[in-house]
């Protein structure tokens, strides 16, 4: 193909803009690329499609929107879009300003259910799905402060099953929420 002998850049700007490689990328390259972590986890989107409750990334961190107010500016000027939006692991409040026309990037949030098998000392969290897979590489949450506890005493000890949910996005995961389930 005519790309060929293209700078890596390019390549690397096919890969964030196309799911599929492209025929145009040898193989080598894309393998290269695709191992970018950067890339699967978040994915471009226009601005102005962004929707109120949609996630975002602001500043690097992975947020879901709150609300969006939509500025015109002068004559020959862009639409802007004033995204006031909350950090989804830390709760905390951002915001940002976009021209509704301009590409922002959207991260990848997944949520899946795992039962708690065991809580460490740590607050390292033992969890299972219904598969019989074992996660442990996720601890019981740091925000809202009081959940962690809240999440200690529905378990207690392993007396109670409490099934949980895990948001994943950017590459952190956290438990969301929890809940005991009756006998």
């Amino acid at each position: 193909g005519r790309y060929k002998d293209d700078t890596i850049l390019l390549t690397r700007t096919l890969v964030f803009f196309s799911s599929k490689p492209s025929s145009t990328m040898s193989d080598s390259e894309y393998a290269i690329e695709s191992a970018d972590a950067g890339a699967s986890s978040t994915i471009p989107m226009e601005a102005g499609q962004i929707k109120k409750g949609g996630y975002m990334m602001i500043k690097g961190k992975a947020c879901k929107v709150l609300s969006i107010s939509v500025s015109k500016t002068g004559k020959h000027g862009h639409a802007k879009c004033n995204f006031q939006a909350v950090d989804i692991f830390t709760g905390k409040k951002l915001e940002d300003m976009v021209p509704s026309s301009h590409g922002t990037t959207v991260p990848v949030v997944t949520r899946t259910e795992w039962e708690i098998i065991d809580i460490g000392d740590e607050d390292e969290v033992t969890l299972m799905d219904e598969a019989g897979n074992q996660k442990t590489d996720v601890n019981l949450p740091s925000v809202p402060a009081e959940m962690a506890q809240d999440i200690r005493d529905a378990w207690a000890e392993g007396e109670n099953q409490v099934t949980c949910s895990v948001q994943a996005a950017i590459g952190l995961e956290q438990i969301i929420s929890f809940k005991k389930e009756s006998e």
